[in-house]
């Protein structure tokens, strides 16, 4: 149940429902959800799951039914192990007045046995070399390149990780401005940085008693992953004082 703040001077809307800070919120929804941050209420704002309001200056200000929304969201992320796309899907659904269903309780297989929609998951994608030099239209001699520099590794399967594809094509993108494999080579090293940091939050989730948290661990990775790209790229353009699409 969601602890309501009492006392204290607020703003308030049209119907007196009292506006409350994002801490206020991290406090009323710890109590059922121990791991939720505030990092991850701004997280699900950027995704559009929740529309708090601003004040002038800026500042975030939630209503109780934003709270309790945030709160449906993060239930249905830890009961049904549903993506973020789903759950908006399925909130949208009960905002026309529509009754939609949601997979059962339980262990992220159990909705497949119910023919119900079934949640994101890891995937062990690969691809071979052929494919990867293909996909990306680059060469072997580019790829061994890329390679030696620790751009793109192999895994132990000697296939790739289907991304890969990605990373090579944005190599050789920026080839063709001069920016050599010896160039980027400190972008590796700041991305690995920065999935370590990723690391150290997840993996006391993973090692959880709770099996629904350790299965929540690989959702928190995608959000932080999320959030880790958009900082980076704002540092960039900031850095740059540009400003792009």
């Amino acid at each position: 149940m969601l602890r309501t703040p009492t006392g204290g001077a607020g703003h308030g809307t049209a119907g007196g429902n009292r506006l409350v800070s994002i801490g206020s919120v991290l406090t009323q929804l710890r109590d059922e959800f121990p791991e939720v941050t505030i990092s991850k209420i701004r997280f699900l704002e950027a995704e559009g799951l929740v529309e708090p309001q601003r004040t002038p200056s800026g500042y975030r200000k939630f209503s109780p039914e934003d709270v309790e929304r945030l709160a449906q969201v993060l239930r249905m992320q830890r009961d049904h192990y549903l993506p973020l796309k789903v759950i908006r899907e399925h909130l949208d659904a009960l905002g026309r007045g529509e009754e939609p269903s949601l997979p059962p309780q339980g262990a992220p297989g159990d909705a497949a046995a119910a023919g119900e929609l079934q949640p994101e998951r890891p995937t062990a994608a690969r691809v071979g070399r052929a494919e990867l030099l293909a996909a990306a239209e680059v060469t072997e001699a580019e790829l061994d390149e890329w390679e030696s520099y620790g751009l793109i590794t192999p895994a132990a399967d000697e296939g790739y990780d289907a991304e890969s594809v990605t990373v090579a094509k944005l190599i050789a993108d920026l080839g063709r401005f001069g920016l050599e494999p010896r160039h980027l080579r400190a972008m590796k090293a700041a991305a690995d940085r920065e999935a370590g940091l990723v690391e150290q939050v997840v993996a006391p989730l993973r090692r959880h008693r709770n099996p629904q948290t350790r299965a929540h661990a690989e959702a928190t990775t995608k959000e932080l992953a999320a959030l880790s790209v958009r900082l980076h790229a704002a540092l960039v353009q900031t850095a740059l004082g540009v400003r792009l699409p």
